[in-house]
């Protein structure tokens, strides 16, 4: 008997998915996209451009076998339902489904899921649309973009600067860290002064500070003009001059979006970008719950603070029953100018799934964020917190000053939020005007202004995002591609900082450099954002993808062509050596994984050997290859230094540099499995005691309050995003 075979992206969301649909539905995945634009043709871009820009595209190599079975699978099948992702990604990989399976995109055969649960499944399954062309023509549009801004901007700074890449939001990125960076270097620091009154009353102590000098606001640049104010205070009365008694509310920020989750995230739990999608990503897909399998939260790629009516209602309900009438507020949406607003905020698919009855069935990883995303979005549905603020000022001799306190006196939201707002009552004692006050301290402060603070993660995000630069979705594979690239490296600024910071590196500021030298037309804020919206007008229809290229190629051209006759060729670093192949002069060069040695002479000669005289000692061991017996060679690849074998491809035998840590026991048993707990070090070299049942069992003991992030950090095995920027 024939089934209805429904593809979907993810291999576990098919697992979920394929429960609810039942014995009459197949569902499988496609692990992401089964095609990318082909590396032949003029400049190895894959599009014709003098053919209105006619992309071509491959099936992936390691996706062969893929299609190969959704295609036998799609044959015997009475029907074929694309479910890829509810985004451009998506739509363009079930637009890729159709081409590869022979499907007619005349035909309703696509659904989308913006939640996996079983009512939303069984819903959507019953509707199916048309595969959305103009989602496909603005996906295709922003990858044939990156393909030919990538590939040009690539292959110049690799021949001029030995840069490893460039991209359209990219080189964006890099040039706000580096204009910070220059802003930092530029900044002269001046001196100024505060002065404060440390009053006390009774008990109790508050402070005031001076806010007017014979009624105009001071300004004290050195310790002589703090002084003369000092000396007019000194030994006068410190007088209750006014008092103000009023109410504040404080209203609940608006339900997570995918930029706002990543900078939450963050600052407030520690987790990059990548790591915060990757564990989204699992608790959007599905959960077992004790034998029943359903997603906890909405889709998570989305730039809209919108909620459905529906989960309004049912959270509304939720709210007066479990905090009363009172709690309950209403809901807020407030989208960018840029949003496409194609989905609901990140959400709980429903709000009875407290994170305290799932957390038996989450890691700690997945608790921890879904606990923020469900207090985010129940906090944003409730009412305003409430304040009592009193503002006192107080004469002394023609200066003024102030000073403020407030009182909670309604929680609202924050009865659920509070763990990730700083909120503290400042009390001021019973005062009244004309009181004068004996009990005064008056000192000055001396300070001097700072440079702007360099990026954080969650902050660059956050600028990005304000200046519409790319997607939320793409910024954790760009600030990822940053760093792999070697252009930036996210560090504390100090041993006793907890904050990571972004810094240019040397060849990241040459690379802005040349860029903007060459190409500030292009690679700037202004145009990479107008750039967004024309993307969105093509994905609404309102504007034509070719004329749109045209307009871009005919702006992007000249600048390559001008940039190649006059940027200026880098000299290659002279190590001092020959090569013992052919001869020639020894020069660094920057690689993948780092700086390495080779012959002046290649591509004619491929010597090559490590920067790292450490490694270079090691080899003089002349290791052999066990398979072949040819010499083996210390390598770099994307986990530090390795053996390999010099017969490669012919053999690909390799060795780690150093022989693994067999894990070592702790003598404590799993409170998850009751295996053995064991001692190992990560891939990063950091230790930790995990379940010895991994990876079945993925339990990860909790390190010491100090270390907890770095290590969680350490630890994780993020995904890989199905959108990247070439």
């Amino acid at each position: 008997m024939k089934k209805n075979l429904v593809i979907v992206e993810s291999p576990s969301k098919a697992i979920t998915i394929e429960k609810y649909l039942g014995k009459d539905y197949k569902v499988v995945s496609s692990k992401g996209h089964i095609c990318d634009l082909a590396t032949s043709g003029k400049g190895g871009l894959g599009i014709d451009i003098e053919n209105d820009f006619k992309p071509t595209y491959r099936v992936s190599k390691e996706k062969k076998d893929v299609v190969k079975e959704l295609k036998s699978l799609a044959a015997k099948s009475d029907k074929v339902i694309l479910a890829s992702d509810p985004d451009r990604e998506g739509e363009a990989i079930a637009w890729h489904l159709a081409r590869e399976l022979g499907l007619s995109t005349e035909d309703n055969n696509r659904v989308t899921f913006h939640e996996i649960t079983k009512p939303v499944v069984l819903e959507a399954i019953q509707d199916p649309h048309k595969i959305d062309m103009d989602l496909v023509k603005s996906q295709e549009t922003r990858r044939m973009l990156d393909r030919i801004i990538g590939f040009k901007l690539s292959k110049l700074l690799q021949n001029k600067i030995q840069s490893k890449s460039a991209g359209r939001v990219q080189s964006v990125a890099l040039r706000l860290i580096v204009e910070r960076e220059e802003e930092i270097r530029k900044f002269k620091s001046e001196e100024y002064w505060t002065i404060g009154a440390e009053v006390k009353k009774g008990n109790s102590t508050f402070h005031a500070e001076l806010t007017k000098v014979d009624g105009k606001k001071p300004k004290l640049a050195n310790k002589e003009q703090a002084e003369e104010i000092l000396a007019k205070v000194q030994d006068q009365p410190f007088v209750v001059s006014s008092i103000t008694n009023r109410k504040k509310s404080k209203a609940p920020k608006l339900p997570f979006t995918t930029s706002t989750l990543q900078q939450e995230s963050s600052t407030k739990l520690g987790y990059g970008a990548r790591k915060t999608m990757s564990i989204a990503q699992k608790l959007y897909e599905g959960v077992d719950l004790g034998g029943t399998t359903t997603g906890l939260i909405t889709y998570m790629r989305t730039d809209s603070t919108r909620l459905s009516d529906l989960f309004v209602q049912e959270t509304e309900n939720y709210i007066e029953s479990e905090y009363g009438s009172d709690y309950k507020g209403q809901a807020h949406k407030k989208n960018s100018e840029n949003a496409q607003d194609a989905h609901e905020a990140i959400r709980p698919t429903s709000i009875n799934y407290t994170p305290e009855t799932v957390r038996p069935y989450l890691t700690n990883e997945q608790f921890r964020l879904y606990s923020m995303i469900y207090a985010r979005t129940l906090a944003s549905l409730m009412a305003d917190a409430k304040f009592n603020v009193t503002s006192v000022k107080f004469l002394d001799n023609g200066c003024e000053f102030s000073a403020s306190g407030q009182v909670l006196i309604f929680d609202g939201y924050s009865r659920v939020y509070s763990k990730y707002e700083k909120q503290t009552d400042t009390l001021l004692p019973v005062l009244k005007e004309g009181e004068q006050m004996n009990r005064v301290e008056i000192k000055g402060d001396q300070h001097f202004t700072e440079p702007p603070a360099r990026y954080t993660e969650a902050k660059l995000i956050k600028e990005l995002e304000e200046k519409s630069i790319g997607r939320p979705s793409t910024y954790a594979s760009i600030i990822d591609t940053l760093q792999k690239r070697g252009y930036v490296t996210l560090d504390k600024v100090s041993e006793t900082s907890k904050t990571k910071y972004f810094q240019p590196t040397d060849q990241g500021e040459l690379t802005n450099q040349k860029l903007q030298e060459f190409f500030k037309k292009i690679i700037n804020v202004e145009y990479t954002a107008e750039m967004e919206k024309d993307l969105d007008n093509i994905a609404d229809g309102d504007e034509d993808y070719i004329q749109f290229l045209k307009t871009f190629y005919a702006d992007f051209e000249p600048l390559v062509e001008k940039a190649y006759q006059d940027m200026p060729k880098k000299e290659l670093e002279r190590v001092g050596r020959t090569c013992p192949d052919c001869g020639g002069e020894l020069v660094y060069r920057n690689g993948r994984f780092g700086k390495f040695i080779s012959c002046i002479n290649y591509p004619t000669c491929k010597y090559t050997e490590n920067a790292d005289d450490s490694l270079n000692e090691l080899e003089k061991e002349e290791k052999i290859c066990p398979e072949c017996g040819n010499r083996m060679t210390i390598k770099k690849g994307r986990f530090g230094p390795f053996w390999a074998c010099t017969g490669y491809p012919e053999c690909k035998h390799i060795e780690p540099l150093k022989a693994k840590a067999k894990p070592e026991p702790t003598g404590e048993k799993c409170p998850e499995c009751g295996h053995d707990l064991v001692r190992r070090v990560s891939r990063y070299g950091k230790s930790f005691v995990g379940c010895s049942n991994y990876p079945k069992c993925r339990y990860i003991q909790k390190a010491p309050k100090a270390k907890k992030e770095e290590e969680a950090s350490e630890t994780s095995t993020p995904t890989e995003q199905t959108t990247q920027e070439s």
